[in-house]
């Protein structure tokens, strides 16, 4: 059964930083894209960044860009997401999730192109 658990959420400052760890079991996605995506109360759920499987390429979105990094540990089957220079408005449930192409060529931050989702980790910045 395939599982995806994400970890390292918490309240934290504006200013402040966090990293978040997504690790996969069930099977190995060392050939596949991962992403975060994030969903805030009352909003839809959005891209933040992604991955490709061989960490060669990764893909941010413009209000995280410069903040967050995106790195990834195939041998250990986890994604990490570390975020710095943390803003209120980045507070959301913060998901991992796997692209449901194998070796695709490219991240791609439409959230329909991902098949294995996390149950989300919490993340609260205060001002």
């Amino acid at each position: 059964q395939v599982q995806l658990v994400e970890s390292g959420g918490g309240l934290v400052q504006a200013g402040g930083s966090l990293r978040l760890s997504c690790a996969a079991s069930g099977r190995t996605f060392s050939r596949y894209a991962m992403g975060w995506f994030r969903q805030a109360p009352g909003k839809e759920r959005e891209f933040v960044a992604g991955i490709l499987w061989s960490g060669a390429n990764t893909y941010y979105a413009d209000s995280v860009k410069g903040r967050f990094t995106i790195s990834r540990d195939n041998a250990g089957n986890t994604v990490y997401l570390q975020m710095s220079s943390l803003k209120p408005e980045d507070t959301a449930v913060y998901y991992c999730a796997v692209d449901k192409n194998y070796a695709r060529a490219y991240v791609t931050s439409f959230a329909d192109q991902y098949n294995f989702w996390g149950q989300g980790t919490q993340v609260t910045v205060s001002s």
